[in-house]
């Protein structure tokens, strides 16, 4: 029978203290609505922005991507800070630091105003993505339940995402662009209370000094490379300088981080963790659905947009079947990981999502709603079928000691995935969008060079040749914009069958840890613990292994590695502060 560790240097939680496990799942899940909220509904609210602070391009530019670069870049750094400081800790600071920002982007009066609120909101994200994860990690130690919570954290990701746009458009048509930024306030004043009276703290390993140079290169070398793939999405040359710079540092400063950590007695992030396949091959999952998601939903909405003629609000109501199939692929996530384990379940969602991709090659230049209600369906439940499977799988591979770290390379990943994305996919795109615009009948050269650059400028090219001139022009845009759509769903099905290809290097079956049971089990002070959402350590012998496979059932029993020791304590306990 193991027991808690009651050593002065290692303060244990106190029977009964601590929150109910699923409390804080959900508490969890609203701080991360709200991150993902705020990363998509500033899009539909960008016209009515720049008719009333009249930004400059460059500043525009970084009014929109100041948010996602921060956050992307220093999702390591705050990762991996709360393994040593209290995630819960790093989890309120980031609170309170999006509330404050979110004030200030409300009532900015002046573009730099914005772009520094907008980059403080970067921080305040790169506190509480990797945070909610970890934590989660920590108060879900078993793996069925543990499958169940990050199903629903996917889920709501998935529903923050998709309904920002929506929410978006109706603050702007109603209120103020500001109004985007400021229902964040009301939200993060009630959660950070709540987060500190019921969010357990937890903590990793707090071996050794902090790599404070380490975070720092890990943190500049992820904002150059996501600098530049961004750069390159805008359509930006590959090989010039303000593209291939970012770039060519970003990579260099990462793969000297990455030396670094294999030198180092205590590593910031175990390297270790990239020499277990699924751990790899789940990341990997992360960044080809990303790609695809991303990708796919920036040329919907433009196509849905500028061919069919809807309004954002419109665009954001059509999307919504996409948001719902994604719910419930969360929702029932849990339930089909047991059934057919990771290998399977990963695998089929991308050859689910390959078909949805492929469905909508049959999409034209005139609308057929049912078409593409039933592809969005499949799309989102495919593509978050993947991504549940492909987070659980990545996060029990890694010990509770690294989970900060751990859920950081997926946030960045995953952030990754999205640039790469638009960049990869909006080149396509671009591509074969462009050769249809040559030598349209009555359109001067100039302007059909105009034309090329996208479906919003070839429109204003038309309407300004106006005639039969612009008449033709605006024909042939639309058709080629169709035409360089279809192009581009073929390549993104080929990158998600390679994906599901990718997907056998996962394991078979889902392996959870065995309890075992009786009455006794309540009556020990680590029972209760647990049952208070923490995890007492034990001392004793490991327990076993269940495999549970296609059908579910238990398998034969393995020998389990001893649980790494880890500090859980809950708000107000004993022992280390808690904030």
């Amino acid at each position: 029978m193991s027991r808690t560790n009651t050593a002065p240097a290692r303060p244990r939680a106190a029977a009964g203290g601590g929150a109910n496990r699923w409390v804080v799942l959900v508490v969890l899940c609203v701080s991360l609505l709200l991150v993902a909220l705020d990363a998509t509904i500033l899009h539909v609210a960008v016209p009515s922005l720049t008719e009333d602070l009249r930004p400059g391009s460059t500043e525009l530019l970084w009014i929109v991507d100041a948010y996602p670069l921060i956050c992307a870049s220093l999702l390591i750094l705050f990762g991996t800070l709360g393994d040593r400081v209290g995630r819960r800790r790093v989890l309120l600071l980031g609170y309170a630091l999006f509330g404050v920002a979110s004030a200030v982007a409300a009532l900015a009066t002046e573009p730099s105003v914005l772009i520094a609120a907008r980059a403080l909101l970067g921080v305040g994200g790169a506190m509480i993505m990797p945070a909610t994860l970890s934590i989660l990690r920590a108060v879900f130690p078993d793996r069925r339940e543990r499958a169940t919570a990050i199903g629903v954290w996917t889920a709501v990701a998935a529903i923050g995402a998709a309904t920002g746009p929506v929410l978006g458009g109706f603050l702007v048509e109603h209120y103020w662009w500001g109004s985007v930024f400021l229902i964040n306030i009301p939200l993060m004043a009630l959660i950070l209370p709540l987060g500190r009276r019921l969010l357990p703290e937890s903590r990793g390993a707090a071996d050794g000094p902090w790599d404070v140079l380490g975070a720092l290169m890990a943190a500049a070398g992820v904002l150059g490379c996501v600098l530049g793939v961004k750069r390159a999405g805008a359509g930006e040359p590959l090989l010039a300088l303000p593209t291939a710079g970012p770039l060519l540092l970003g990579a260099a400063l990462l793969v000297l981080f990455v030396r670094r950590q294999k030198r180092r007695p205590h590593p910031l992030i175990d390297t270790g963790l990239f020499a277990r396949p699924a751990f790899t091959t789940s990341v990997g999952c992360i960044v080809l659905a990303m790609l695809a998601l991303v990708g796919l939903e920036l040329i919907a909405v433009q196509y849905l947009q500028l061919v069919l003629g809807l309004s954002p609000l419109e665009t954001g109501l059509r999307l919504l079947p996409l948001t719902f199939a994604a719910m419930a692929a969360g929702a029932t996530g849990s339930y089909t990981l047991r059934r057919i384990g990771p290998r399977r379940m990963v695998g089929w969602g991308f050859v689910l999502t390959a078909g949805a991709v492929l469905l909508l090659v049959l999409m034209g230049e005139h609308d057929r709603p049912l078409l593409l209600t039933v592809g969005f369906v499949l799309l989102g439940f495919g593509l978050q079928t993947t991504l549940f499977s492909a987070y659980e799988s990545m996060l029990s591979e890694a010990p509770p000691r690294s989970a900060g770290g751990a859920a950081a390379i997926g946030e960045t990943s995953y952030q990754l995935g999205a640039g790469m994305g638009i960049a990869l996919l909006g080149s396509v795109m671009n591509a074969a969008y462009a050769p249809g615009l040559r030598g349209v009948p009555g359109v001067p050269e100039e302007a059909g060079r105009a034309a090329a650059n996208s479906l919003g400028e070839a429109y204003k090219v038309a309407e300004q040749l106006g005639g039969t001139a612009g008449g033709a022009l605006h024909q042939a845009a639309r058709q080629s914009f169709v035409s360089g759509l279809h192009v581009t769903l073929c390549v993104s099905a080929a990158l998600l069958l390679a994906g599901a290809v990718m997907a056998l290097r996962l394991p078979r079956v889902m392996e959870c840890p065995v309890d075992p049971g009786g009455p006794e089990e309540a009556e020990r002070p680590e029972a209760a613990v647990e049952a208070a959402g923490v995890r007492a350590v034990p001392d004793g012998p490991p327990r076993s292994t269940e495999r549970v496979g296609k059908a579910g059932s238990p398998g034969a029993a393995e020998p389990r590695v001893p649980a790494t020791r880890e500090a859980i304590e809950p708000a107000g306990s004993g022992g280390r502060p808690a904030h």
